[in-house]
C-alpha cells in the first residue's frame, strides 16, 4: 500500500488545510486510503494526488460535481460510477479550464497595472 501519513502531514504536504481536507472528505472528493488503530485518517501517495488534482481545480471555479466527474474520468476510485463519453466530457472540461485561466491572466494584467499604478504614488 505504500507509505500512510496522518492528516497533518498531508496538510502540508499539499497546502490545503485540515478542514478543506476533511470537508473534501465530506463532500466524496477524497477518502483516507485507511485508518489508524485510533481512528486517525490515513493518506497514500495517490490520496495526496487526488488532492492536488483537487487543489488545481479550486481556482478555475470547477463546482464540486464537476470535480467529481473529472476526477471520476482522470483517478477513478472503485466506487466511482462510470462516465458516459469521458473523452467528449473531458475536452469539455479542458476548454472550460483554458477559459478560466485566460480570465486570470487578464484579471492578473488588470491588478497588476493597478500595483504598478499605486507605485508610481508612493512617496520613497
Amino acid at each position: 500500500m505504500g507509505e500512510q501519513m496522518q492528516i497533518g502531514e498531508v496538510a502540508e504536504r499539499t497546502q490545503l488545510s485540515l478542514r478543506t481536507i476533511r470537508y473534501y472528505e465530506e463532500v466524496g472528493l477524497v477518502v483516507p486510503s485507511a485508518r489508524s488503530q485510533g481512528g486517525f485518517r490515513l493518506y497514500t501517495e495517490p490520496d495526496i494526488a487526488r488532492l492536488d488534482l483537487i487543489k488545481r481545480m479550486k481556482p478555475l471555479g470547477f463546482q464540486l460535481e464537476e470535480m467529481r466527474e473529472v476526477l471520476a474520468i482522470l483517478d477513478p476510485q472503485p466506487a466511482d460510477q462510470p462516465i458516459d463519453d469521458p473523452a467528449a466530457r473531458l475536452a469539455r472540461y479542458s476548454a472550460n479550464a483554458e477559459q478560466a485561466c485566460e480570465d486570470l491572466r487578464a484579471k492578473l494584467r488588470i491588478a497588476e497595472e493597478f500595483a504598478a499604478l499605486l507605485r508610481t504614488h508612493v512617496v520613497a
